[in-house]
């Protein structure tokens, strides 16, 4: 199953890559070549598509959980003054996907969303620490029950160089579902209060809308 924002992509590469081989049957005359043409674009197309892959999961929603957003690997746990929205020291957890995780972003949380924005920006690589405040990135704000306001946030990275967000303001967020995508991987960052004490540790890796970042007490 793939992601809606795959489509077009798959499509045109495939459109692509058939003309490729259509050309080199007819242009050139070693079998070998060919042969090997084909083999090469063929894996292309399977590298391409499994970027956009979208696996059914197994949400067990529970506002009294906040759930990763992402699959990916645990890169950071700290503490830091985030000043774009709720000015306070929170603690930061990022979560950073590689080119072989699932790309698609998940609301942690049931709730309100208050903010949601996008800022252009640089593309340093996703560990850098400039990249959560000067790259290319999306915020947004879910006000829940057990939590208070939580701000997750989309980065892109030296490969990933297009975020989708479809957070609105003043509408509601579904725990589990679709809040974006990150085309070709990168990292998303969840600020959370600062005496949190949560369930993962560094180098963890995650599931998106599956494993638990924190319980409320």
């Amino acid at each position: 199953m793939f992601h809606k924002e795959g489509y077009k992509i798959l499509v045109s590469s495939l459109v692509g890559l058939i003309i490729i081989n259509l050309l080199s049957n007819l242009l050139i005359d070693k079998q070998w070549i060919v042969t090997a043409i084909f083999l090469a674009t063929f894996v292309m197309f399977i590298l391409i598509a499994q970027f956009f892959r979208n696996p059914k999961r197994h949400v067990k929603r529970n506002e009294k959980n906040i759930l990763s957003p992402v699959d990916g690997k645990v890169v950071a746990i700290e503490k830091v003054f985030e000043s774009e929205f709720v000015n306070e020291e929170r603690l930061q957890v990022s979560i950073f996907m590689s080119p072989i995780n699932v790309h698609v972003t998940r609301y942690p949380i049931g709730g309100k969303i208050l903010y949601t924005k996008y800022h252009p920006g640089k593309f340093f690589v996703a560990w850098h620490p400039k990249s959560s405040e000067e790259n290319e990135r999306t915020t947004v704000v879910v006000e829940t029950q057990n939590f208070g306001n939580i701000l997750f946030r989309q980065i892109a990275g030296a490969v990933a160089r297009r975020i989708v967000n479809y957070a609105e303001e003043e509408k509601i967020a579904i725990q589990g579902e679709d809040s974006g995508f990150i085309k070709f991987g990168s990292r998303v960052d969840l600020f959370l209060p600062v005496d949190s004490e949560i369930s993962v540790s560094m180098n963890d890796h995650v599931k998106g809308g599956e494993s638990i970042i924190l319980k409320a007490k």
